[in-house]
């Protein structure tokens, strides 16, 4: 888990590169830790070109569902718009524990 605090009107996705920055895997025998995740679980609000390109980039599996506006855009573009993003519903459904702790944190 990595944690880093910002003021409380700022937006998660300003912060998500001083997050990925600081997160560190522990492995299961000896070594260092690891720095980049299987996947990564986020909200909509995690859905854009900068960060997916970012999770490419680094070899981590985005699970972040497309916001209704790019969806509209992409289809607008029809073919020119290119495929919609993979997108695993099993494995999303895992950061209902996330909110949850949230909400016991608060």
């Amino acid at each position: 888990m990595a944690l880093h605090l910002t003021a409380g009107n700022v937006v998660d996705c300003s912060a998500f590169e001083a997050v990925m920055a600081k997160l560190r895997l522990p492995r299961r025998g000896p070594g260092r830790p690891r720095t980049r995740p299987d996947r990564l679980i986020g909200d909509k609000g995690y859905s854009s070109r900068k960060i997916r390109t970012y999770l490419r980039s680094r070899g981590i599996k985005a699970v972040i569902p497309e916001r209704r506006d790019q969806i509209a855009n992409r289809k607008r573009k029809g073919s020119r718009g290119g495929r919609p993003h993979a997108f695993d519903a099993e494995t999303y459904k895992q950061r209902n524990l996330v909110e949850r702790c949230f909400g016991k944190l608060k």
